[in-house]
């Protein structure tokens, strides 16, 4: 199976509120930035949120800041995105990505990825 597994996704209502979790299907990534991607039908993937190694460096996309949060447990290897006020243009397959690199988490190099699950907003 994949690298890294995600889970939490479902289909819910405008306003609603999911908490995705991404956790390692083997060795853990410690040392490397964790990501949450999406992509919609019909589009592009596009960057979420990220989370440093420690746990206190974060950046979030424009559209999701102040709606998502995201937030490590370095002891038990987790990644988390509480996503509140969920809104039909949230509706994407979430894919978690472990990052290296120099820089904005945003432009790390995510090359460890997860297979994705499946959020859907209605209206």
């Amino acid at each position: 199976q994949a690298p890294l597994i995600e889970s939490g996704g479902g289909l819910v209502r405008a306003g609603d509120s999911l908490r995705l979790s991404c956790a390692p299907s083997g060795r853990p990534f410690p040392s490397y930035a964790m990501g949450w991607f999406r992509q919609a039908p019909g589009k592009e993937r596009e960057f979420v949120a990220a989370v440093g190694w420690s746990g206190i460096k974060i950046e979030y996309a424009d559209s999701v800041e102040g709606r998502f949060t995201i937030s490590r447990d370095i002891a038990n290897n987790t990644v988390t995105l509480q996503m509140d006020g969920l809104m039909p243009e949230d509706t994407a397959v979430y894919y978690c990505a472990a990052g290296s690199g120099l820089g904005p988490l945003v432009a790390r190099k995510y090359e460890i990825w997860g297979q994705g699950t499946q959020v859907t907003v209605s209206s």
